[in-house]
C-alpha cells in the first residue's frame, strides 16, 4: 500500500492482516481501537467490516495520521483520529466520547515509511541526522542518547534492548568519538559500530548496526515502557468478550506481552496452603494464543520484514 499526501509517500504492508482481523472477532456495531494506525492497512479492514460501529485510530506520528486519513477516507463516517501514544488510549477514547470498546489492536513494529525515509534517522542503511523519534514532539532524539548518555548507560541499553554482545565495545567507541566531536549522523554511528565489532563477527548474518539501532530507537521512544500500561488500559475498557491483539517484532516485546497476558489471566494468588482464598483475585482475560501466531510462508515471501512478527490475542472475561 502506497499513500501520498503533502509530499509524504507512506509505503506500508500490514503484517498478519488476516490473522488480526480474525482474532479480533469484529462485530458490525462494535467499537474498536487501532492503537498503531500507521498507513491504515489494519484499520481499513476493521472499518470495512463495521455497520453502525466505530473505529478510533491512534498514532503518535503526524505523517501516519495524514496518510491514514487519505487511505481511510471511504470510511470517514465511522472513524476518528487521535494523535497520541497508544498508552493514552483511555484519554483518547474519552476525547471522542467513548468509554468502552470491543477490541484493540497494537502493531508494535516500526513502519516501512519510518525505516525508508532517510531524514527520520531510523535506518542504518541511509545517512541522515540522528533522530529516530516516532513522535517529533518528543524532546529526546537519538542524538541526545548517543551524545549525552554515560558510557554505562549506553552499554546497558545496547545490551538490554539490542541484545548486543559487543555492547561494552560499542559504548566505549561512541564515548571516545564524541570526546573529539559529536556523533551527528546515522552514517557516523554505523561506522563507529563497525569499528567496535571484530571483523569475524561482522561477516554474514544481520547488519552489524542492527541491534544497536534497535536499542537506541527503543530508548528514544520508550517502547517497552508503554506496552504493559497500554494492554492494562485496553483490558479495563474492553466489554466482556472483547479482544486485544498485539503484534510484536522482537523477543523483548513478545516476552512483555506474554507476561502481561499471564498476569491478567491469573486468578487467586494466595499461598497454596491457605484453605480459602483471601486475595479475591479472579482472571480478567482468557489468553487465546498458547503460542504466538506467526506469518505464513506466502506472507514471508511477499514481505520479508514480517519474518520476526508474532501475534498474541486475549479475550476479556
Amino acid at each position: 500500500m502506497d499513500v501520498t499526501r503533502k509530499g509524504i509517500n507512506f509505503s506500508h504492508r500490514s503484517v498478519l492482516l488476516d490473522e488480526c482481523i480474525e482474532g479480533l472477532a469484529i462485530k458490525e456495531d462494535g467499537i474498536y481501537v487501532d492503537g498503531t494506525t500507521g498507513g491504515g492497512g489494519h484499520s481499513y479492514e476493521i472499518a470495512a467490516r463495521l455497520k453502525g460501529g466505530r473505529l478510533i485510530c491512534l498514532d503518535q506520528d503526524a505523517d501516519a495520521i495524514a496518510a491514514a486519513s487519505v487511505r481511510l477516507a471511504p470510511f470517514a463516517d465511522r472513524i476518528r483520529f487521535v494523535r497520541c501514544n497508544f498508552r493514552e488510549v483511555a484519554a483518547a477514547c474519552a476525547s471522542v466520547g467513548v468509554e468502552h470498546i470491543d477490541g484493540m489492536l497494537l502493531d508494535l513494529g516500526v513502519s516501512s515509511y519510518q525505516l525508508d525515509t532517510a531524514e527520520r534517522g531510523f535506518s542504518y542503511q541511509k545517512d541522515a541526522p540522528l533522530d529516530m523519534r516516532m513522535d517529533e514532539r518528543n524532546p529526546k532524539s537519538a542524538y541526545e542518547v548517543v551524545n549525552h548518555y554515560s558510557e554505562n548507560e549506553l552499554k546497558r541499553i545496547i545490551y538490554d534492548y539490542g541484545e548486543e554482545r559487543f555492547a561494552p565495545r560499542i559504548a566505549a567507541a561512541i564515548v571516545r568519538a564524541r570526546e573529539v566531536s559529536p556523533v551527528r549522523t546515522t552514517g557516523e554511528l554505523v561506522a563507529l559500530i563497525k569499528s567496535a565489532i571484530p571483523a569475524a563477527a561482522r561477516e554474514g548474518g544481520h547488519h552489524p548496526a542492527k541491534r544497536t539501532f534497535q536499542a537506541i530507537r527503543i530508548e528514544v521512544n520508550a517502547e517497552l515502557d508503554v506496552i504493559r500500561p497500554a494492554i492494562e488500559a485496553a483490558v479495563d475498557m474492553l466489554n466482556v468478550g472483547g479482544r486485544v491483539a498485539v503484534i510484536t517484532f522482537h523477543s523483548l516485546e513478545d516476552r512483555m506481552v506474554k507476561q502481561t497476558f499471564a498476569t491478567l489471566a491469573q486468578g487467586c494468588t494466595c499461598p497454596r496452603d491457605l484453605p480459602v482464598c483471601v486475595c479475591g483475585k479472579t482472571p480478567r482475560i482468557r489468553v487465546e494464543t498458547r503460542k504466538p501466531i506467526l506469518p505464513c510462508r506466502s506472507e514471508l515471501e511477499e514481505n520479508p520484514r514480517s519474518r520476526s512478527a508474532k501475534l498474541r490475542i486475549a479475550t476479556k472475561l
